[in-house]
């Protein structure tokens, strides 16, 4: 396994420089509901890339990407997730801050994370999860970067906490 720095910040308090978490409307009625989730006159709007989908079955983990030129808009349209994210960037002033989020449909919200930022996520509903993400440029693979989600440098693990 491999040598894991030791966590500098973690849990919901802890946050990442440049990472935004924007609350979501929600507008229902009888009918069902309306979930917002990125206008191009939001602030946090940057441009558009592509809107994809990604299904998480559930106690399945999704981990751990970083992008180079992309920033990620995720938002949980079904079900709840544990997105946890560790800034791995030289001269951040959050270097070695790892962050937790749950989000889905306790939490709708979304979650703006700038390139270079590592992140991955768990499905935490009894069901699988749907996390939509409005990406500011088209997937490219040479813009990736992928690392095992436990065999990593990342001090996280993955596993249930109680207490």
């Amino acid at each position: 396994m491999a040598e894991k720095a030791t966590i500098k910040n973690a849990g919901p308090k802890a946050t990442i420089h440049g990472v935004i978490i924007t609350p979501l409307r929600q507008i229902p009625d009888e009918r069902g509901k309306v979930m917002h989730m990125l206008r191009s006159n939001d602030p946090h709007f940057i441009q558009f890339g592509e809107i994809y989908f990604s299904v998480v079955n559930p106690q399945v983990v999704k981990a751990w990407h970083i992008h180079t030129e992309m920033t990620l808009n995720y938002a949980v349209v079904k079900g709840m997730i544990k997105l946890v994210l560790f800034d791995d960037r030289d001269g951040s002033q959050t270097h070695g801050t790892v962050q937790e989020i749950f989000l889905g449909e306790d939490n709708y919200s979304l979650v703006t994370i700038p390139p270079l930022v590592w992140n991955g996520f768990k499905g935490i509903s009894h069901e699988p999860s749907i996390v939509a993400n409005c990406a500011t440029i088209p997937h490219d693979p040479e813009e990736i970067k992928r690392l095992d989600p436990f065999e990593n440098h990342i001090p996280y693990d993955w596993a249930l906490r109680h207490g």
